[in-house]
């Protein structure tokens, strides 16, 4: 994997930070940024998105648990942009992690 093809984590990232700047109407990250719930309705997709990957992981079907596994990736970018979280922060722990 080279990192243009990690780049679309960035470009997504960045999309949501916008987003969480500048709303726009009819927008689903929007929508869960400005959910009633605050955060908890970020959390309760991250946690529903995760059983959905765990299931199709269990179920062994690649092409459900690569769909599943990026609606997960998809909704924790949401949650790290609502908690002012940044990519580098995650990957600065990774990094750490990895010695």
């Amino acid at each position: 994997m080279s990192d243009a093809d990690l780049s679309v984590f960035n470009e997504v990232y960045n999309v949501i930070c916008d987003r969480k700047l500048n709303p726009v109407e009819g927008s689903y990250v929007c929508s869960l940024l400005n959910h009633r719930k605050g955060i908890n309705k970020i959390l309760e997709k991250v946690g529903e998105e995760s059983v959905e990957t765990i299931l199709a992981a269990k179920d062994k079907q690649k092409d459900h648990i690569v769909s599943e596994s990026s609606d997960l990736l998809f909704h924790l970018l949401v949650m790290f942009a609502a908690l002012d979280i940044s990519l580098e922060d995650i990957t600065d722990e990774m990094k750490k992690r990895r010695k």
